[in-house]
């Protein structure tokens, strides 16, 4: 059985991008803070960590996050920390159809052309506000967490296909076909929520320092380097299958 790598000089293997899936459920843990007020749930937090002032460390306004006239922002900071980062390998498939080469009188191996074309599947985050295509979403910021790895992925797109195309021999009293096995990468990290604490005025009482923690797990394909102006290549490995006739 031959195994093989994808080298970019050998095979086509376009990526048209990447969309993600998030892992186990989330958690809402209360950080210790200074007479922390109120315990909030997953959901509330990222409502807060979506409606901050500064979101990964850039300014933000209320038509960041689809706010109307008169909304204020809900915390003062939001940061997404990465705690773990992995690769691993993904759900092996067979990406074409049988080749035999079965006949009585065969005598040569056969020379057949496989190709097929095969989209990596991908789901969506957790929580509404990181789903893409959710108005105001999160996934953005996410973005500058992946670039510090070597298989960068973009945060801004949805799916990842690849093809190949490959000259390849059926010995006699075989059939053959192909799987497809990608490389994944998982992202585990936490969003954090502050909220400073505020003094009495006349009309509103002190508030503590409150902080905050969602853990999240994301997950996308790898995506390897390219040459600058075109699509990078996600990574995987091709693996030729041989059964008896």
């Amino acid at each position: 059985m031959a195994k093989r790598r994808f080298k970019n000089k050998k095979v086509r293997y376009v990526a048209i991008g990447a969309s993600l899936v998030t892992g186990a459920a989330a958690a809402a843990v209360l950080l210790p803070s200074a007479n922390a007020a109120e315990e909030l749930t997953a959901d509330q937090i990222m409502r807060k960590c979506q409606r901050t002032s500064v979101l990964n460390g850039k300014q933000q306004t209320t038509a960041d996050f689809g706010g109307g006239l008169g909304d204020g922002f809900e915390s003062d900071t939001c940061d997404f920390v990465e705690t773990k980062f992995e690769t691993f390998d993904g759900p092996t498939e067979k990406v074409t159809v049988d080749f035999p080469n079965c006949e009585p009188n065969a005598t040569a191996p056969a020379k057949v052309t496989t190709e097929f074309s095969k989209a990596v599947g991908q789901g969506q985050g957790k929580y509404t506000v990181t789903q893409q295509g959710a108005g105001g979403g999160l996934f953005g910021a996410l973005s500058g967490s992946w670039v510090k790895h070597k298989g960068t992925l973009d945060m801004t797109v949805k799916t990842a296909t690849a093809s190949e195309s490959e000259q390849r021999e059926v010995p006699v009293g075989k059939v053959m076909h192909v799987t497809f096995t990608p490389k994944m990468q998982r992202m585990t990290g936490e969003w954090r929520v502050h909220i400073d604490a505020r003094e009495a005025t006349t009309v509103t009482n002190a508030t503590p320092e409150q902080n905050f923690v969602a853990e999240e797990v994301v997950e996308g394909p790898v995506i390897l380097a390219s040459a600058a102006g075109t699509p990078g290549l996600a990574d995987g490995t091709s693996k030729v299958v041989l059964e008896d006739c």
